[in-house]
């Protein structure tokens, strides 16, 4: 089985999908590798540190016309058409809304999985692209909003007087909220964050973080088995405004990750809270790339507004390219390794397993997921 590293396309991305690590480790199992040349170079990889792992290098179309292809980002229209009919193709494929690229998959022939759709289960976690992902994104966002923030963020009490704590207020407590109350609170910010679902209280405060929310009857409900949160009617809507609104006027930076899988970011922000901060405060909208939960937001941009607030809508994970790459690559691995025949050392993949019944989206020229299926 040759497996394919591909370059990603987007000139923004800057990860990849394996690296010598886990090169060595599919080698181990009988594989070959063939990685594009200078797939890793963004990520800090030389093709050099590829070839000492024991992989092969390639060209572009080389590398999308192996058995297993292997990407960040859902392959491109050009890199469809080099892809091998029958072959396994693992990315996030981001499927939600883009039909039109979901059918193209399925009408090359391949077997394309969507990472991002593993179940949370205890066997996925290994495997969890959003979770290695988020933890660095949250991280990130609380480091760019302190560079752009201008002040200080811990007490700090000096002969020439006392520096006040900055207030930082994260708003969704999924994986890269957790991670941004984190380390907000190791650079010494007095840090309170608001989630809808119940369990996330508990988790804020073991944090050394205050729980902000309306704590009604449909707040104990706001959570699904899969552990999403779920949307809420527009009442509950306008009582958590009500009270974000008041809560964000005090606040000298915002951090925003809320999330609802297959639909657009919820509007957290808007911008009559915005005018209502202090000039210097700071927002990261970490959903910009889903419509965005800041209403002045805009992708890949860092706006300030006429009160003076930053509102910052980079891309994060894509500037922490070495480490995001090296956890992404370790779930690629994880996952793949679960389709392989280790004793045959061979693909043998099992399409009744669970993980792979949840992941796959096209196979034998349809659309199999039926989440989107064709109306």
């Amino acid at each position: 089985m040759l497996i394919g590293v591909a370059a990603e396309t987007d000139p923004a991305e800057t990860r990849v999908a394996a690296t010598p690590e886990t090169v060595k480790k599919f080698v181990s199992l009988g594989a070959k590798v063939a990685v594009a040349h200078g797939a890793g170079e963004k990520a800090g990889v030389p093709d050099a540190d590829y070839q000492s792992a024991g992989a092969q290098l390639v060209s572009a179309d080389e590398a999308l016309a192996a058995d297993v292809v292997l990407k960040v980002r859902r392959p491109s229209a050009q890199e469809i058409a080099a892809l091998k009919s029958g072959a396994l193709v693992i990315a996030a494929m981001d499927p939600y809304g883009h039909d039109d690229a979901v059918g193209a998959l399925a009408k090359s022939g391949v077997a394309a999985f969507a990472m991002e759709l593993l179940p949370r289960i205890t066997r996925a976690q290994v495997m969890d692209i959003l979770s290695s992902q988020a933890n660095l994104a949250g991280y990130r966002a609380v480091v760019d909003a302190t560079a752009e923030y201008g002040r200080a963020l811990p007490m700090m009490m000096t002969p020439a007087g006392t520096v006040p704590a900055a207030r930082m207020f994260i708003m969704g407590v999924g994986v890269a909220g957790l991670q941004a109350i984190a380390t907000g609170r190791r650079l010494g910010a007095i840090v309170t964050a608001t989630d809808v679902r119940p369990a996330t209280k508990e988790q804020v405060e073991s944090l050394g973080a205050k729980f902000v929310a309306v704590e009604d009857e449909e707040f104990k409900q706001a959570e699904t088995a899969g552990g999403y949160a779920k949307e809420m009617s527009d009442a509950y809507k306008a009582k958590q405004a009500a009270l974000v609104a008041a809560h964000i006027a005090k606040q000298d930076v915002v951090v925003t990750t809320a999330l609802i899988p297959g639909r657009p970011a919820p509007r957290l922000v808007t911008a009559e809270m915005i005018r209502a901060m202090r000039p210097g405060s700071v927002i990261v909208d970490l959903a910009v790339e889903r419509g965005g939960n800041v209403e002045l937001a805009k992708a890949g941009e860092v706006v300030t507004t006429d009160n003076g607030v930053k509102i910052i809508g980079t891309s994060n994970v894509t500037r922490l390219a070495a480490t995001a790459s090296a956890l992404y690559a370790r779930n690629l691995y994880a996952f793949v390794e679960t389709l392989i025949d280790k004793a045959n050392k061979a693909l043998a993949v099992n399409w009744d397993d669970e993980l792979v019944k949840a992941t796959c989206l096209t196979r034998g020229g349809a659309i199999v997921h039926p989440n989107f299926l064709p109306k």
